[in-house]
């Protein structure tokens, strides 16, 4: 591999950028792919960059043959990430949960008192206010935030910066009336209706969840259902 190539890949995996390594199996030429720079020195026609991409979208690497040309992707797709906002019961049973289905999990809570590592082993933690995590964090199109505080000092800034994101995901904690409460300050914060229908308010998929444990089985599985296009509401 040429080390224009190897700086490139290292450059992506930091930006958190898909990119792909294919491989012309028949000349043995190598070349990146990604979005806006489809292995140009490939000479990829049209059906074959939609084929890489589609890989590379899925994180899929193999093999792949079209038009008769043999092709080997190598998919190198960052970790999902889930930011949770405030460290408290129920992120105690969802980090644990999350880090099992691979996300890597960010805790925010600048509440130093709760977001311990006695409370969060082998979890990030993040004590800064969660506007400005966020900002340093930098949310894309494979990252989930939910707020679970019920403080709108603390839930309202990580709202308003993740709703400003790509994140696939957003959810709150709260009842309907905390809800409608909370959609209330974000419009006077200048968001419009279709931006904050973004939000999964109540957060979680309605199973009937009681128990911590059972609230974070819900929130997951509804940033799951979202992470994979189906439906959430």
């Amino acid at each position: 591999m040429k080390a224009s190539d190897l700086s490139r890949l290292v450059t992506a995996k930091t930006e958190r950028r898909p990119i792909a390594l294919v491989t012309d199996l028949g000349s043995h030429q190598q070349a990146l792919f990604e979005a806006g720079n489809e292995a140009p020195s490939l000479s990829l026609s049209p059906a074959q960059q939609a084929a890489v991409a589609e890989a590379l979208a899925a994180n899929r690497s193999g093999e792949i043959e079209i038009e008769g040309r043999p092709l080997f992707v190598q998919a190198r797709v960052p970790d999902p990430r889930l930011v949770v906002v405030g460290a408290v019961h129920i992120t105690q049973a969802l980090a644990p949960m999350a880090a099992l289905a691979g996300y890597e999990v960010i805790v925010v809570d600048p509440r130093r008192a709760f977001a311990t590592g006695e409370r969060f082993p082998s979890v990030t933690l993040r004590h800064d206010w969660p506007d400005e995590a966020l900002d340093a964090i930098r949310l894309d199109e494979r990252s989930a935030v939910v707020t679970l505080t019920h403080d709108p000092k603390i839930d309202d800034p990580a709202l308003d910066r993740a709703l400003r994101s790509r994140a696939f995901y957003i959810g709150a904690l709260g009842s309907k009336k905390t809800h409608a409460a909370r959609l209330q300050r974000l419009t006077e914060a200048g968001f419009d209706q279709a931006t904050l229908a973004r939000i999964h308010g109540p957060a979680g998929l309605a199973i009937g969840a009681k128990s911590p444990a059972e609230i974070a089985i819900s929130v997951l599985a509804q940033l799951t259902a979202a992470r994979h296009g189906q439906s959430t509401r």
